[in-house]
């Protein structure tokens, strides 16, 4: 190649995530990871991963007395694949995890026990006994629970430490079904109904055990000062028990997860290091070394590391509309299908060999292929006219999106793959294979055919 030829595949610059995701597209198509027969894709940067680990990391240290433990767990929910929790384990990540499966995924990526917080408002007693005996800790999410706990312990208490999850009431954000903190909630302790505060300083006082606070307030949609608030909270109800107790029962203070995520652009915004300050001038107490902190964040961590692929299949035009008609849609990205006002996503246009789209720009629908009229990603975009055969990227989707598909219209589960770009190229490692036919097959009954034509369910005289 001479100097005057323009390099085909030029390298991607490693500190710019955005130059690493066209990068990514592009060797996608090229290395056939997404085809007609496997039409659409999820991509995940691991160095855009790394970096918010390590942002998380530095902007608590930056605000937490010498020596304070810190635990930083990851909501699986966010991203329930096995190798994204081990590579986040790696990383120095626990796990937040919500029901049977998502602790055997934590343990499945070898996160220790230790490492592993339980939230959920409807833990069975089989759970709450799988988690006492491994030692993961819980937070007990009501007094029935509690009770419960109280019943499978006996009187020397659970080895696994123990909290209370309390619901502030400090009220709902932008998105309601993201407000975890709301009058009515049903996550935790209402504290601020009637006897619900002097029940808890009872619930502690009778509890030596009961060692943690735990708060989540919410996240998409919530602002800074709204989650702070929800913390404050909980700091001023363990300094209350401890007060009580004469002594530091309360030893942990988990602070939940929940941090908004700029949809509309590639900035980071806010980051971990604007909220963590806040917390330090709001709650101070809360990082001089006398607590021990937890935190669960899920889709701040991820979202930013991952973009939703796509081929074109069609383009057509209704009612004077460009519409693009692709294979991304609300199996892979059932929020912002069933909610666009609460979860835009932003749309990027490739043309066919996985390149930005040039030319000038057309309103559009970028629809999906599940049949239902408002399967649609994006409405009334001004994007480069797409074609037929074309990609397109549903940006920031790396939580939420292709990692826990919805299976309408029997749509398979599409491939999922990490990915670094950088001066020698894109390689990619697979974090789930595209779901092949057998396995759908195996998943809708396809080994059971004949279940329901047994005589014991046939109706009477047939």
């Amino acid at each position: 190649m001479n100097a005057e030829t323009p390099d085909p595949h030029p390298p991607a610059p490693a500190g710019d995530p955005a130059a690493r995701r066209d990068a990514a597209v592009r060797a996608a198509v090229e290395q056939r990871l997404l085809t007609e027969e496997e039409p659409v894709a999820a991509l995940l940067d691991v160095d855009t991963v790394r970096e918010a680990v390590t942002a998380l990391d530095g902007a608590f240290r930056a605000v937490t007395a010498p020596g304070t433990p810190v635990l930083h767990t990851f909501a699986v929910k966010a991203a329930s694949l096995v190798p994204v929790l081990a590579l986040l384990a790696a990383e120095g990540l626990g796990c937040e995890v919500a029901s049977p499966g998502e602790l055997a995924l934590a343990r499945a990526a070898g996160v220790d026990p230790e490492r592993i917080v339980l939230d959920s408002p409807a833990k069975t007693p089989a759970e709450l006994r799988r988690a006492l005996a491994l030692g993961v800790a819980l937070n007990a999410d009501n007094p029935e629970e509690l009770a419960r706990i109280d019943a499978l312990t006996g009187a020397d208490g659970p080895r696994s430490p123990v909290g209370l999850r309390l619901n502030p009431q400090t009220g709902a954000g932008s998105i309601d079904a993201m407000s975890t903190a709301t009058a009515t909630s049903k996550f935790g302790v209402a504290l601020r109904d009637e006897g619900a505060r002097a029940w808890v300083l009872r619930a502690y006082a009778e509890r030596p055990w009961l060692t943690s606070v735990h708060v989540h307030t919410g996240s998409q949609g919530m602002p800074l000062d709204q989650l702070a608030d929800g913390v404050a909270v909980a700091w001023e109800l363990a300094e209350e028990v401890n007060a009580t107790a004469g002594r530091r029962q309360v030893r942990t203070v988990n602070l939940g997860g929940g941090l908004p995520v700029n949809f509309g652009s590639d900035r980071t915004d806010p980051t971990f290091a604007d909220y963590a300050r806040l917390l330090r001038d709001r709650v101070p107490g809360l990082f001089d070394g006398r607590y021990r902190l937890v935190t669960e964040f899920g889709r701040s961590l991820l979202a930013k590391a991952g973009t939703t692929v796509a081929r074109v299949e069609y383009a057509k035009s209704a009612g004077g509309r460009r519409i693009a008609v692709t294979h991304a849609g609300a199996q892979v990205a059932v929020r912002t299908v069933f909610a666009p006002t609460s979860w835009p996503l932003r749309v990027a246009a490739y043309d066919a060999e996985g390149r930005p789209r040039r030319g000038p720009h057309v309103t559009q629908d970028v629809a999906g292929p599940c049949c239902f009229a408002g399967d649609l990603v994006a409405t009334g975009r001004d994007l480069p006219e797409l074609r037929s055969g074309d990609v397109v990227g549903l940006l920031d989707t790396g939580a939420y999106y292709a990692s826990t598909p919805f299976g309408y219209n029997a749509l398979p589960r599409p491939g999922v793959y990490g990915y670094r770009a950088g001066r020698d190229g894109v390689r990619f490692a697979t974090v789930r294979a595209p779901q092949t036919a057998a396995e759908l097959l195996a998943e809708y009954g396809g080994a059971t055919p004949e279940a329901l034509l047994d005589a014991a369910v046939r109706p009477a005289g047939r």
